[in-house]
């Protein structure tokens, strides 16, 4: 590929990448605003379901990039909707975790399928190959994205 056209590529990709992040925030605000709930608390519970079960508070606070009072108050948000409880650690009474409840859990997922249903056909005419460098894509823009909000945090910009 030549210089120009690998520029010209570089342009599409950052004005297609900033279209694509602002149509996924909207598209996050009106769910979120559809369910009652605060776009980041949305993404909070979306990554509570990708945990392995429940999770501490301090958890909470590493997946958003939140303080731990922050967290806190999430929490607090997301258990008065009814999609989170505090439960104890049956290892270790003195913990706190949060789990999320699976009722709750159900009913957001048939929803999303009700709006995300057509996901994946945008990816049937995709090969394997393809798949593989848009996982990779996602993949690196994930930890991309949390050293950058870990700068932003720190005041390091």
């Amino acid at each position: 590929m030549s210089g120009n056209a690998r520029a010209r590529l570089l342009d599409e990709l950052s004005s297609v990448s900033r279209r694509y992040m602002a149509s996924y925030a909207l598209f996050n605000q009106a769910v979120a605003d559809r369910l009652g709930l605060h776009p980041t608390d949305l993404q909070c519970l979306n990554l509570l379901t990708l945990e392995a079960g429940p999770v501490t508070t301090g958890r909470v606070a590493e997946l958003t990039g939140l303080t731990t009072g922050s967290a806190t108050r999430l929490v607090d948000r997301l258990e008065r909707a009814g999609y989170v409880v505090r439960e104890r650690d049956s290892e270790d009474r003195r913990r706190v975790l949060v789990a999320t409840v699976p009722e709750k859990i159900a009913e957001f997922g048939r929803m999303w399928n009700r709006l995300g249903g057509g996901w994946f056909t945008l990816f049937d005419d995709l090969g394997e190959a393809e798949l593989a460098v848009i996982v990779g894509h996602m993949r690196r823009t994930v930890e991309f994205s949390g050293q950058q909000i870990a700068r932003l945090r720190a005041g390091d910009v």
